[in-house]
């Protein structure tokens, strides 16, 4: 990387977790710093947080976060929300330090819009850190690719693709897409996948207290929102205790989301309280010491248009704690496990829990799976393995800049 591009003063925009709680924002926002790069965030408050603080020498700019939607209307008004939160807290970065970039990490794909006044008066360049496809998200959640809603989803994302000066994709799998409907050069747009730290997530002394009296305990990790599938590891619970007789298995879940009301009353419908333990969002330590005390980390999303083609964060961080991993068979979590998970049929709960049940029955296998899954992080897909592939991005963008400057002279 350049000296001059060292100096620029990038201010990254996420809308739907905060920072550092967003670990991929995190990571970048400490290698943008390694690099020498001032770095500012935009982002949502976790309780507790006040409007503006620094972290590790990161400024980050926080505003309440919208309430979690029920209804589809709702959107609109998250989406006008998230708007003019987001112009308010670049405004306040752009006053303490004018800076030369932006990196917009969706959803939603209307932040342009905030962004859009520095990009036309201020000669700011965008970064499209592409988190989600919106389009695949909207379908996922309501089945539906012809109304006016999906119609819209596809139009900002293509504003998106085509204010940004490059796009950041967390797959190949999304590359494709920024590729033909995105219409970006191949120059333009950069697989960056969302890797672990091993050197942060390791295993640690397993803690038999946590098995809560059980034989085996299961685990899963991440945000439980109406497409993650959460619904179906339950099922796959109920079909493991009562179905099967396992009484000997419990599970734990660390995390929560919108979804997160219906699934505990859906425990209990399912009589599952006894075998169920809800943490709710999970300190690290916490999380270390139930990934490594557990048998299988759960993966049940569900395949459809967005999943298919998604990176699983939850799957990555099994992997570095050393746990075989349970997931339907979709084409990118076969990409991030490989050998180091066993994949039950699409959407079939009962095969997922008989999966769930070979696996737990065949100890050997496990800690082969457990080990496979801890060298693939380490040699693969570890975050220092993307970190050149990040900065790169960041070289490109100021590239055509200096060179103005250059001629200029």
């Amino acid at each position: 990387m350049s000296p001059r591009a060292a100096r620029q003063h990038v201010c990254i925009v996420v809308q739907n977790l905060p920072v550092p709680f967003d670990r991929r924002v995190w990571l970048e926002c400490q290698a943008l710093r390694a690099a020498g790069h001032q770095v500012s965030v935009v982002c949502p408050k976790a309780p507790g947080d006040p409007d503006h603080h620094e972290l590790d020498g990161v400024h980050l700019y926080k505003y309440r976060a919208f309430p979690p939607i029920t209804r589809k209307i709702m959107f609109v008004a998250e989406y006008a929300y998230s708007i003019l939160a987001t112009l308010l807290g670049l405004l306040r970065a752009y006053r303490r330090a004018p800076f030369r970039t932006v990196q917009l990490c969706n959803p939603p794909d209307v932040l342009w819009v905030a962004a859009l006044p520095f990009i036309l008066f201020a000669r700011v360049r965008m970064v499209y850190d592409q988190h989600d496809l919106c389009p695949e998200l909207y379908r996922s959640r309501f089945g539906r690719d012809s109304d006016l809603p999906y119609r819209a989803l596809v139009a900002t994302e293509r504003i998106t693709y085509a204010l940004a000066s490059q796009v950041i994709s967390t797959n190949e799998s999304y590359r494709a897409v920024a590729l033909t409907r995105g219409r970006k050069r191949a120059d333009a747009v950069t697989a960056v996948r969302t890797g672990p730290d091993p050197d942060r997530l390791c295993p640690v002394e397993p803690d038999p207290t946590l098995r809560r009296g059980h034989d085996h305990l299961l685990a899963y990790l991440g945000v439980m929102g109406p497409q993650d599938g959460v619904d179906l590891a339950l099922r796959a619970m109920h079909h493991i205790v009562h179905v099967a007789g396992r009484t000997d298995v419990a599970l734990t879940l660390l995390g929560d989301g919108d979804a997160g009301a219906q699934l505990r009353a859906l425990c209990t419908e399912l009589d599952l309280d006894d075998h169920v333990l809800f943490t709710g969002r999970a300190p690290d330590e916490l999380v270390a010491r139930v990934l490594s005390t557990a048998d299988i980390g759960l993966s049940p999303d569900p395949k459809n248009p967005l999943n298919d083609v998604s990176t699983m964060n939850k799957t990555m961080e099994y992997l570095a704690f050393e746990l075989p991993v349970v997931a339907f068979d979709l084409v990118e979590t076969r990409v991030s496990a490989a050998d180091a998970a066993d994949y039950a049929e699409p959407n079939r709960v009962d095969d997922f829990a008989e999966t769930v049940l070979r696996l737990l029955d065949d100890d050997l296998r496990r800690k082969q799976m457990g080990v496979a899954g801890r060298r693939r992080v380490c040699d693969v897909l570890a975050w220092r393995h993307q970190v050149p592939a990040y900065l790169s991005v960041y070289d490109r963008v100021v590239r055509p800049r200096t060179a103005r400057k250059v001629s200029e002279r």
